[in-house]
């Protein structure tokens, strides 16, 4: 019989991207790790306990509480991972990476969400978007963007700014957003059957994930849009409405300097107009001209563009 090695601490933190702190307690609270000691009363784990903590930390990414995640990675029925020569099995593709010791504080957060952070934090981009995926096809647009990737995103953007960290995190799972609801497209067996509706960022504003959240959500209505996306002069704005004689344009502002509504060009005229409706944090609330629609909600967005195109 083989001679079978056991693996450190230290080395098995590594693979799972953790702290060592973090597997003693998971031993001492859950039971789960080395259950042998070695001769120097160092703690030695085998391939099977390296597999049972990799399942573990897989159901923590999905939300999972760690005892819920220790007591059904106990008792599954696991094949140990390999161990050729001593060395520690190296890391597969995929889930099952650690967060780098971050956490993300999410008061009153879903366990989906909580989930997600894990997933963000871990940099683990398959699972990212398995979650994304699965919220979208169980809940819709809305619902997922307001209580999964709106309380992730917020969390992480915090984070990123209070601290400089995170930011990769924030930027992996934003592109994930973005390809997610790109994806989404209206049923429409023909031509539309209203016209255009323009979405864009104000001038000088980058921030052009709630386009895409809307998009998708008009999408799942049937109603389908033009996106142009982050930082639209304002000139070609103009020229796109002359061009297309939209029933909305749809213009985000996040920040204050992007939001002054002044700047926003007279829609060249056009009968009937477009409807202009404003969302974003940014905008100058007391300034906005008459016409203009201010909306505060991803749902109060898709109202507004509903009825300009006839769908209310």
């Amino acid at each position: 019989m083989a001679h079978e090695v056991g693996f450190s601490v230290g080395a098995v933190a590594r693979r799972l991207g953790i702290a060592p702190s973090t597997l003693r307690t998971w031993n001492r609270r859950y039971g789960i790790g080395a259950q042998e000691l070695s001769p120097g009363r160092h703690r030695r784990y085998t391939a099977e306990d390296i597999t049972r903590l990799e399942h573990m930390q897989k159901l923590i990414l999905r939300g999972a509480s760690p005892a819920d995640a220790a007591r059904a990675a106990l008792g599954a029925g696991l094949a140990p991972a390999g161990s050729p020569d001593g060395e520690v099995p190296p890391a597969r593709p995929g889930p099952g990476h650690g967060s780098g010791g971050q956490r993300l504080g999410l008061p009153g957060a879903s366990a989906a969400a909580r989930g997600l952070a894990r997933a963000a934090l871990a940099l683990d981009e398959s699972l990212i978007n398995e979650i994304i995926h699965t919220a979208l096809a169980r809940d819709g647009v809305v619902r997922t963007w307001e209580g999964l990737l709106v309380p992730v995103l917020s969390g992480l953007g915090t984070r990123a700014e209070r601290s400089g960290t995170c930011i990769e995190a924030e930027h992996l799972l934003s592109a994930a957003t973005i390809a997610a609801f790109s994806g989404s497209r209206p049923d429409l067996p023909g031509r539309a059957d209203h016209r255009p509706v323009l979405l864009a960022c104000a001038q000088g504003d980058r921030h052009s994930l709630p386009l895409y959240a809307l998009a998708a959500a008009l999408a799942e209505r049937g109603i389908s849009t033009r996106m142009f996306g982050a930082d639209l002069p304002y000139r070609s704005l103009a020229a796109a409405v002359r061009r297309t004689g939209p029933a909305a344009v749809f213009l985000w502002s996040q920040t204050a300097e992007s939001g002054d509504p002044a700047a926003v060009p007279d829609l060249p005229p056009r009968r009937p107009g477009a409807r202009l409706i404003l969302g974003g944090p940014g905008w100058q609330r007391d300034r906005i001209p008459g016409g203009a629609r201010l909306v505060e909600s991803l749902p109060g967005a898709m109202a507004e563009v509903a009825a300009a195109v006839g769908r209310s």
